[in-house]
């Protein structure tokens, strides 16, 4: 007998597919994947277009913030400047009750000076000073900033982390939105092929607007996955509890150097990110504990001349001062920055010049040094050097996202945010457009039922639980519900198909 048998009419077994069940499969596969796109899309065309809305206003804070504020920023350049501790003192008559928290020098010479302070009452000012006179200008409230208030939208919905949360599962959604439709866009047959790359103007409203709204965001699909995951780095689950914590910079590598229970977190103003990402839960590194240290001198004073007692408590109570840290930062060759002041005894100078806070443009240039406020030695430095290839991403990619590197970054992302709304816009045109009238039905794409289709939904959603833990779960608690509750209520279940 031969190795190989056939059946009685010498046919031999064929178990591969049909071309009609591949063609079934791919259409219910087709089916499927739209109906998530288009459940997707509902919850995330809101947050899309609320995002790219508040994108615009802080692409140009800049620009906003100079027609509002021009009198209390420009100055008339001259050939000297008074020192900045005589500036700082002159902000300290002015307010007496409050803590100098922060330096900005002008980034240009007909530009103010500007110093953070904090009241009684919490609230955080900015003092515009004249470098050349040291008389103050005036103050700007930096919670009355546009670019404030379009942050805390863009960031927490101004609901705190439940904001937060609903954001983080917005952006989360969206990455399914986007390789939903990409897989949509790409040609499967002739009719799909037929708008493929092309808009077609003859056809009516509805075929118009699929193209528009197809090629448009098949096209800018990477720049806006670009844009959710620098987004979803900032979130509170996938980016504060996974990738930022795994990408922050280890402490543990600053030799011999005391660190502090407060993180570079703690030196942001409000919701406005001046810290560099991967530094933001990196604990703090310390001065030496100066109270401490004069406690252990006074037990040995009694033995020691008074007058020589009271020199060396002098010498240790001596720290150094804003114009000594300039001209270290100088030496060190920052170039703009901002000097962040100790807050407390053990606190330190942080020199900070990245792109961040938008000080500079070129993220290769970030560093953030620290200096013990009492004896000038630098504690800690951190350069773009000792970022890990994460930290190198968010530092290269936030310069792009916020059009900080040149004017036509700028220009390229004002487009990319126009673009963005007219997708989120035009989706709802075409459901609009396509909705059954006259029915109280939402109109989803139809279901088809096939067997081995649902395993790979499965699989999808499992894999998205592990890489976007905030869609998994929002899926599941999507499938429990449709179980629970819409597949057992008739009127539900009619309107949601």
């Amino acid at each position: 007998m031969s190795k190989t048998s056939t059946p009685m009419n010498n046919r031999p077994i064929n178990n591969a597919p049909s071309h009609n069940e591949r063609h079934a499969r791919s259409k219910h596969r087709y089916f499927l994947t739209w109906r998530w796109h288009f459940y997707a899309g509902l919850f995330v065309v809101p947050f899309m277009l609320m995002l790219s809305l508040t994108g615009l206003v802080m692409l140009f804070d800049d620009e906003i913030e100079f027609s509002r504020y021009q009198s209390v920023l420009e100055v008339v350049p001259q050939n000297s400047a008074v020192a900045v501790s005589a500036q700082m003192d002159n902000v300290l008559l002015a307010y007496p009750d409050a803590k100098i928290t922060q330096f900005v020098p002008a980034p240009s010479s007909d530009l103010a000076n500007r110093f953070s302070i904090t009241l009684d009452s919490g609230k955080t000012v900015f003092v515009t000073v004249n470098q050349y006179s040291g008389d103050i200008i005036g103050s700007i409230d930096r919670s009355d900033s546009w670019y404030q208030l379009a942050n805390d939208i863009h960031g927490t919905l101004l609901l705190g982390d439940w904001g937060d949360y609903l954001i983080e599962i917005a952006a989360s959604l969206g990455v399914i939105l986007l390789v939903t439709g990409v897989y949509l866009w790409i040609p499967r047959d002739n009719a799909s092929k037929a708008g493929f790359l092309k808009i077609r103007t003859t056809n009516g409203p509805r075929i118009l607007m699929r193209d528009l709204h197809a090629n448009i965001g098949g096209l800018l699909s990477l720049v806006l996955l670009f844009f959710f995951i620098s987004g979803l780095a900032w979130a509170s689950v996938w980016g504060g509890k996974f990738v930022q914590a795994w990408s922050s910079f280890p402490a543990e590598k600053w030799d011999d150097v005391p660190l502090s229970s407060q993180n570079h977190a703690s030196m942001n103003h409000g919701s406005e990110e001046e810290m560099p990402w991967n530094l933001e839960q990196t604990l703090m590194p310390e001065s030496h504990d100066h109270a401490a240290m004069l406690a252990a001198m006074s037990v040995t004073e009694n033995s020691q001349d008074g007058e020589a007692a009271d020199d060396a408590n002098m010498n240790m109570a001596a720290k150094w001062g804003v114009d000594d840290v300039l001209a270290q930062a100088k030496t060190l060759g920052f170039s703009q920055f901002k000097v962040n002041f100790p807050r407390t005894d053990t606190g330190v100078y942080t020199l900070a010049e990245n792109t961040m806070s938008g000080d500079i443009t070129d993220p290769r240039l970030d560093r953030t040094t620290h200096i013990d406020q009492y004896s000038g030695r630098v504690l800690a430095d951190v350069t773009w050097n000792e970022y890990n290839p994460m930290a190198k991403f968010m530092a290269a990619g936030i310069a792009l996202h916020q059009g900080d590197v040149s004017v036509l970054n700028k220009i390229v992302n004002v487009l990319f945010c126009l673009a963005f709304i007219f997708i989120a816009i035009s989706g709802g045109v075409m459901w609009w457009i396509r909705r059954p009238t006259g029915k109280k039905v939402l109109g989803a794409p139809p279901r088809f039922e096939h067997e081995g289709v649902w395993k790979v939904g499965l699989v999808t959603m499992i894999a998205l639980s592990f890489m976007l833990p905030m869609a998994g779960g929002t899926i599941a608690l999507v499938l429990l519900v449709d179980w629970l509750v819409i597949n057992r209520v008739s009127k539900v279940k009619l309107a949601l198909s």
